[in-house]
């Protein structure tokens, strides 16, 4: 069966939180402040579904031979006034994961066309996007999809001073 990308349902829950939770242990290995239970993961995934439903957004997922292999949050935003009108409201990629087993064949690609498609027929101007800081291979492959650096968000941990 080919790839489909399609609008992710009640059904998709469960393999949305597994997923998320993947993500969070990924993101953990990098960055050391993730929880990575099943309930956290289903906890962010209710925020990204809620910001989502409330923007006019929508979640995504990548469905390979009947199983779901990855997923894209996609909602839709609008920048403080220190931004051009024009350039105010844009689409944003809130979270974006591939199964293991399925990186590098294209699914993340398809996901993001997808949510750039959807951004272009909303009539933004602009899709945003973050990637935390050491997952070099996504910031590879979003580079290569034509995205560039827009800012730098920075951590301090004031516990350690």
């Amino acid at each position: 069966m080919p790839l489909v990308i399609r609008l992710a349902t009640d059904a998709d829950r469960p393999a949305l939180d597994e997923q998320e939770q993947g993500l969070n242990l990924f993101e953990n290995q990098l960055l050391g402040d993730r929880q990575c239970t099943r309930a956290a993961a289903a906890a962010a995934m209710d925020r990204l579904i809620q910001r989502a439903t409330d923007t006019g957004g929508g979640g995504l997922v990548a469905e390979l031979n009947g199983a779901v292999v990855g997923h894209l949050v996609l909602t839709f935003e609008r920048m403080g006034p220190y931004i051009r009108d024009d350039l105010r409201d844009h689409a944003h990629i809130a979270d974006l994961f591939v199964r293991a087993a399925q990186r590098n064949q294209g699914i993340g690609t398809a996901l993001m066309a997808e949510a750039e498609r959807r951004a272009i027929a909303r009539g933004v101007p602009r899709i945003t996007l973050g990637v935390v800081h050491g997952n070099t291979g996504a910031e590879r492959a979003y580079r290569r999809a034509g995205y560039r650096t827009y800012a730098l968000e920075m951590v301090k941990d004031l516990s350690a001073t």
